[in-house]
């Protein structure tokens, strides 16, 4: 299909969205066609492929169609990511206060993780570079902690195609090792990048968890440890579960998980 028709069909594909979430009931095929000014047989080839991604639903009693389920995914996610960033804004800059340090906000998007808020002491343009960049989750702090709410297999799956690249002096090199380290996170509630996304730093994660007990976010603080030989990981920990059980706490966290021990 030339490129001009698919963004047409992307374009119509988009009006009779519009079109159905402005109906609470929804309209039928014709209704459809007769509005848009669409022909059937177009109305009906779009409309199977959204129905296809759960983003319609037809009504067998009526044989209208409705917004689907797949909106809510969607939705939801966009949401909570906008209340994960305002509830964690205070904890945040409070641990940040308290370390003197740099501190990042991350979320997973498949097998990567993915930065979304940061805060320092120091007005810095680098905030604004950092929200959106994506990094491994091997070798990172942050992506371990959101590694420890999956289980080894999970993980395995997730990382089946990963390439265990060397970044520092202590990267983990293969899975086998990667997940022995996310067993002792796991244990201790907390995750180190001990030079292994970069030479020279060190940064310490904890996970974020939601109402459901899913770990949906995970929070970090890093330094340059020529620059404070005096700060330990075992020290930098407390303060970084701390700020993430109070991040937890505002997204409906309890306490329980329910997911199972690994």
């Amino acid at each position: 299909m030339p490129s001009e028709l698919k963004v047409q069909s992307l374009d119509r594909a988009f009006d009779i969205l519009e079109l159905l979430g402005n109906e609470q009931y929804g309209y039928n095929l014709i209704q459809i066609s007769e509005m848009l000014k669409l022909p059937k047989s177009t109305v009906h080839r779009l409309i199977g492929v959204l129905i296809q991604r759960e983003y319609v639903r037809k009504s067998e009693d009526t044989g209208r169609y409705r917004l689907g389920p797949g909106f809510i995914s969607l939705c939801s996610n966009y949401l909570n990511n906008l209340e994960l960033k305002t509830e964690s804004s205070p904890a945040m800059d409070e641990l940040s206060v308290s370390t003197g340090n740099v501190v990042f906000l991350a979320i997973r998007q498949e097998d990567k993780m993915v930065y979304v808020d940061s805060k320092e002491q120091i007005n810095s343009l680098r905030k604004y570079a950092i929200v959106g960049q994506r990094k491994p989750l091997y070798c990172t702090s942050l992506g371990k902690s959101l590694l420890m709410g999956l289980s080894d297999e999970e993980i395995r799956a997730l990382l089946a195609h990963e390439t265990f690249s060397r970044r520092g002096p202590n990267t983990h090199t293969n899975i086998e090792s990667l997940l022995q380290d996310i067993r002792e996170c796991r244990r201790r509630g907390w995750s180190l990048d001990d030079q292994e996304a970069e030479p020279a730093i060190n940064c310490v994660a904890a996970p974020i968890h939601d109402y459901r007990g899913q770990v949906i976010a995970a929070v970090s603080t890093s330094w340059v440890l020529a620059q404070h030989p005096e700060m330990r990981p075992e020290t930098m920990a407390v303060l970084v579960m701390r700020c993430a059980a109070t991040i937890s706490f505002n997204m409906g966290y309890t306490g329980k998980s329910n997911r199972p021990e690994f």
